[in-house]
């Protein structure tokens, strides 16, 4: 007969009791660690292509993550308005600019040109960005067609896709590692 002894039992199965929580929240934390990273990604690629910026676009990213049953949710989106104009383009310039939209999304754009007040703008949009500025009526006025879609959450989002499942590993791992030993 074969004596078998099983060491350390009990410290087993509380291991084995906390691993479900344990990868639940590691996939929380990683799926966070993601959407952070695609942030940095679009933060990035904001500051290599605007030549006059407050730091609006920046400064306005969000994003959640949430249990669902058993899916964990992440959204990420920035809450400037001004976001969606730079993504996607504005008018006939924006509309005929190359950009990619997401699948099942038609956009609507101007096709008509419009006027800013000049008194309106803290910039000189003809300087910065080559829009005319007329005057009409003893005011100025800057005439636009629109602006070329300059998208920068995109390509973030498309390069974090690829991404995401290697970080949220790591982070899981590492997790697994810390709270429940090796």
């Amino acid at each position: 007969m074969i004596e078998c002894e099983i060491v350390r039992l009990n410290e087993l199965k509380t291991k084995l009791r906390k691993l479900p929580q344990v990868v639940a929240d590691a996939t929380v934390n990683g799926q966070e660690t993601a959407i952070e990273q695609a942030e940095a990604y679009a933060v990035q690629e904001l500051q290599s292509s605007i030549k006059y910026s407050t730091g609006e676009l920046a400064r306005s990213f969000k994003h959640e993550v949430k249990v669902d049953g058993d899916e964990i949710v992440g959204r990420w989106w920035n809450s400037s308005m001004i976001a969606i104009f730079r993504e996607f383009g504005t008018g006939k310039v924006g509309e005929q600019s190359s950009k990619q939209l997401p699948p099942n999304v038609a956009i609507v754009y101007r096709q008509t040109p419009w006027y800013i007040p000049a008194e309106e703008v803290d910039i000189d949009l003809t300087k910065i960005y080559g829009i005319p500025k007329v005057k009409i009526k003893d005011k100025y006025f800057y005439r636009t067609n629109g602006q070329p879609a300059r998208q920068f959450m995109t390509p973030a989002a498309n390069r974090i896709a690829k991404e995401a499942p290697g970080i949220i590993k790591n982070v899981v791992d590492q997790e697994l590692r810390d709270k429940l030993g090796d």
